[in-house]
């Protein structure tokens, strides 16, 4: 079964609009987590930034004593972020790339120049029972390094897929790198999940074409769409359009 797991940022975000600085506020994300989970998200998703622009360290906190499914702790390769994940140890964690100045995550994380760096925090996440997904893009370098670094998982960066998507031309193409890649990780033993970018309506092609993703992280979308018809409702329609996914290779 492909699973879903919502990512809570926008949420902080829209509290943070209003209440940055503060220790309370409106609305809550772990609040927006619980409904998710009660919609049937698999896991929940949050990224902790250097800046701490949008989800804060209580946030993080109190998803890990208060959400039953999984925690996903996105981060960067930043010694600071890294002991709090040591500490509050989430189910896995995935390593992002990150600029101060971008909106949301821009590109991958590039494996291939900082394997070492990779591979050290790869290590003492095992060591401390924290699985390790490295957000990249479908490059045959970067997956390759992926599976050197020692990281069980991947998640594919579904974003350039998504932009093509909206402007009408050049989604094939990206599926094409997103269905190679997701074939090259499954050949070096890596798991694959997937994300960035995806809406109820560029996710069918994606399903239809990419095998062996086990997971897809959803954020904007979702959130956006919770605005018109509910958080519940819109977590059901995710899953409604994944539902009838394989997850071996297609025929």
């Amino acid at each position: 079964m492909l699973k879903l797991g919502v990512n809570i940022d926008h949420v902080a975000t829209l509290r943070e609009a209003r209440f940055r600085g503060r220790t309370v506020g409106e609305p809550d994300p772990v609040e927006a987590a619980l409904v998710c989970e009660r919609a049937g998200a698999h896991g929940i998703t949050a990224h902790l930034r250097e800046d701490r622009r949008h989800i804060q360290d209580r946030d993080v906190l109190a998803l890990r004593q208060r959400i039953a499914t999984r925690l996903n702790l996105e981060m960067a390769l930043v010694p600071e972020i890294v002991e709090i994940a040591l500490r509050v140890r989430p189910d896995i964690v995935c390593l992002v790339p990150e600029r101060r100045e971008e909106v949301t995550t821009e590109g991958g994380l590039d494996v291939v120049g900082q394997r070492e760096a990779v591979s050290a925090i790869s290590r003492r996440m095992k060591a401390a029972g924290i699985e390790v997904s490295l957000f990249i893009g479908p490059e045959p370098a970067q997956i390759e390094a992926a599976a050197a670094a020692g990281a069980p998982f991947i998640e594919l960066h579904t974003g350039a897929y998504a932009d093509r998507f909206l402007e009408g031309h050049g989604a094939e193409a990206e599926l094409e790198r997103l269905e190679k890649g997701a074939e090259l990780a499954r050949r070096l033993g890596l798991r694959v999940n997937a994300g960035h970018g995806l809406t109820v309506r560029n996710l069918p092609a994606l399903l239809a074409r990419v095998s062996h993703m086990e997971e897809l992280n959803i954020g904007h979308s979702l959130v956006a769409g919770a605005l018109s018809t509910g958080l519940e409702a819109s977590v059901k329609a995710f899953l409604g359009v994944m539902g009838g996914y394989r997850l071996g290779p297609r025929p």
